[in-house]
């Protein structure tokens, strides 16, 4: 069993920064697809960023060149990075870890395409809430 845990959110300031972390506990494999999902009041949940373990990342067109998503294996940690952030990224931020063998070829993409069923079967944070304020 995957326990994850995300940290990192708070208030801050259009333009500001945040780092999200989200860690594991218990067996993720080496092999694996970690994703970042944000989902705002009365919005659906959506995919911003996500890391295949063979270290291809992908993001959504809205934080492109502004998020970056890392990972520090030794820590089982994975990051989420966040910079000049905005008003609409006001959100509650869950990380989402999927086995890479419940993926369909080619998994790397698979793991970018948030509404993915196999999201449905992913291990989930309790989420970290970002509020930006103007």
């Amino acid at each position: 069993q995957v326990q994850l845990v995300e940290s990192g959110g708070g208030p801050v300031q259009a333009g500001g920064s945040l780092r999200l972390s989200c860690t594991a506990s218990g067996a993720t494999g080496n092999n694996y697809c970690m994703a970042w999902f944000r989902q705002a009041p009365g919005k659906e949940r959506e995919g911003v960023a996500a890391m295949h373990s063979d270290g291809s990342t992908s993001y959504a067109d809205s934080v492109k060149g502004r998020f970056t998503i890392s990972q520090d294996n030794a820590k089982n940690t994975r990051y989420l990075q966040m910079n000049n952030l905005k008003p609409e990224d006001t959100a509650m931020y869950y990380c989402a870890v999927v086995p890479s063998f419940s993926l369909p070829y080619p998994r790397a993409t698979s793991c970018g395409n948030y509404k993915g069923s196999w999201y449905q079967r992913a291990y989930w944070g309790q989420g970290t809430q970002v509020t930006v304020s103007s």
